[in-house]
């Protein structure tokens, strides 16, 4: 594991690399807007996607570096985001970006002008908790790459069956049980590590598919 700190207009980013030995692409993925890089989807996929050939890059927007508790606008979470990316591109070998939440919309409104392959939108916010009709569903559908949804069907913030029909190139996964944050309840039928193993598999297999 290493990490690179990044220079952006919204300050300094923190790239930290979970490296695969010989890899075929790179997965960089941001954190939520109430969260950090330790969330339990991103930790699983760092530890798992390296054996499979993927790097993985967690990283950090510069408030969550800067050490501050609110999320800045989604304006300056792209500046934040932006030239991290694309340094990570221009290194190759071929980057597919993604993030969980604020993350995925991050990714998915950046992902076609920074020079990505494909996006991973975990736990996509399409729509505040009570409020089906502020949909952000534009931002996920505009992507311009091959996109990965992975959802739960006990999210707030929009269950599976709530997304309108994807284009061609957009995939959706349902996760058994989980939340917003892929929390499986204590007496779900799976446990908490077969379904973040179906997550990382999910994620792996489309990854390796654009790499």
């Amino acid at each position: 594991m290493t990490v690179e700190l990044v220079d952006t207009e919204a300050g300094e980013a923190r790239i930290t690399y979970h490296r695969a030995v010989e890899p075929r692409a790179v997965l960089a993925l941001g954190h939520g807007a109430g969260g950090g890089v330790e969330a339990r989807d991103l930790v699983a996929l760092a530890a798992a996607l390296p054996p499979r050939g993927i790097t993985v890059a967690l990283v950090e927007q510069p408030w969550r570096v800067a050490g501050r508790k609110v999320a800045p606008a989604p304006r300056t979470l792209d500046l934040g985001w932006r030239p991290v990316v694309e340094l990570l591109a221009a290194r190759g070998p071929a980057l597919v970006v993604g993030g969980r939440s604020a993350g995925a919309r991050v990714a998915c409104r950046t992902g076609a002008a920074t020079g990505a392959v494909g996006v991973v939108a975990l736990a996509f916010p399409l729509h505040p908790p009570g409020r089906p009709e502020r949909s952000r569903a534009e931002e996920l559908l505009e992507s311009g790459l091959p996109t990965l949804v992975v959802q739960g069907p006990a999210d707030p913030f929009g269950g599976p069956g709530e997304f309108p029909r994807l284009p061609p190139g957009h995939e959706l996964v349902a996760l058994p049980y989980g939340n917003h944050g892929f929390e499986v309840p204590k007496r779900a039928e799976v446990g908490q590590e077969e379904v973040l193993d179906l997550l990382c598999g999910a994620v792996g297999d489309f990854v390796l598919r654009l790499g």
